[in-house]
């Protein structure tokens, strides 16, 4: 386990939570399905609590994705500086900073929608709206965090995504 990889324990608990968002949406949408089609009526609320659930998904798994280095990265420009010790450090740190600020612009956008969904509740399940932006706020500033941690810590780049390097 590299530094940036994170914790087993965590690893298993994030892939367990996607799971199940995965599992209730399926099965919810499954029935809904069969209702529909098969029975001429349907459950309501699956539509709303699948729309919950992948949001939440998404998010859990992009902050999961940041420390073990699977986010889409284009390494053929960063690659020619391998080789060149200070430009590598330097644009390291550039890297890092804007992402950073991509994550501290998204966190900012998504706290004002939390803001505004406090007040308002989902027409069939009656959850409040501020659930469905939240992943967004705590994905952001979850990897805002890393992004500063590897920053301080002058973490290299990990350069090895995947068999195609850009």
């Amino acid at each position: 386990m590299s530094p940036a990889t994170p914790a087993p324990r965590l690893q298993r608990l994030t892939q367990f939570a996607m799971a199940a968002c995965l599992g209730v949406m399926a099965v919810a949408v499954f029935v809904n399905v069969v209702l529909r089609y098969g029975f001429g009526s349907g459950v309501a609320a699956s539509e709303e609590l699948s729309r919950l659930l992948f949001v939440w998904m998404v998010f859990i798994g992009a902050t999961a994705a940041y420390p073990a280095g699977e986010h889409m990265a284009f390494t053929s420009l960063i690659g020619l500086l391998r080789r060149h010790r200070t430009a590598m450090l330097l644009a390291t740190a550039v890297i890092r900073l804007l992402v950073v600020t991509g994550a501290g612009l998204v966190a900012h956008g998504a706290w004002q929608q939390v803001l505004v969904g406090l007040d308002s509740h989902s027409v069939v399940l009656g959850y409040p709206t501020a659930l469905l932006p939240l992943p967004a706020f705590l994905s952001a500033a979850a990897i805002g965090v890393m992004a500063l941690i590897e920053l301080f810590k002058r973490q290299p780049l990990d350069l090895g995504h995947g068999v195609e390097v850009e």
